[in-house]
């Protein structure tokens, strides 16, 4: 089922999730949604948060992203990330490595902005994915960046936070507007 992906002004963004205790057929279900979603979007990764539920999860899949490739690392050896996607990250754990890099980035809260974004160039993650398993791997370059991306969205941080004063000045006509149509119309519904 396509679920609606809440908008900046949503006060479920701002939300810190809460750890995903145990995977019941209600997590399995969201994780199935989830990928609807983020694929009928065109997306390469959505936070539970941006579904209106704030828990410790997300969901990626980079494979789309033909034009800005990613590595991968199982256990210290090279892998092939096609052959990980599609990935399902719960109480995820990060540390970044490398130097930050800007790169452009945008998100489906907020559609049709994108900024110039500075991150590590690659991570260290630590999870469980959708069945419970333990998952410890190292990423680098889409793939790195679209989890750092969902892991902020998993802490109530958004990627506006991370913009550059001049860029968020520069887009603050579309956030007002999107803030004001994403309040008026959580106002509408109550």
């Amino acid at each position: 089922m396509i679920l609606e992906i809440v908008k900046y002004g949503h006060p479920a963004l701002r939300q810190k999730g809460a750890r995903v205790e145990k995977i019941t057929a209600d997590i399995k279900a969201l994780i199935a949604d989830m990928f609807e979603t983020m694929y009928a979007a065109k997306g390469v990764g959505l936070a539970a948060q941006q579904v209106g539920r704030p828990l410790q999860l997300t969901v990626l899949d980079v494979r789309s992203a033909t034009d800005r490739p990613s590595t991968l690392a199982l256990g210290g050896q090279p892998a092939d990330v096609n052959a990980f996607m599609p990935l399902v990250l719960i109480n995820p754990e990060f540390k970044g490595l490398g130097d930050p890099v800007a790169a452009s980035e945008g998100c489906l809260s907020f559609p049709e902005l994108y900024a110039q974004i500075s991150r590590p160039i690659g991570a260290e993650i630590r999870a469980l994915n959708g069945k419970g398993a333990k998952l410890e791997f190292r990423c680098g370059g889409l793939l790195a960046r679209a989890i750092q991306h969902e892991l902020d969205h998993l802490n109530g941080v958004l990627f506006i936070d991370r913009m550059s004063r001049a860029d968020k000045e520069d887009l603050r006509p579309q956030l007002d507007e999107l803030q004001a149509k994403t309040k008026a119309a959580l106002k509408a519904a109550r």
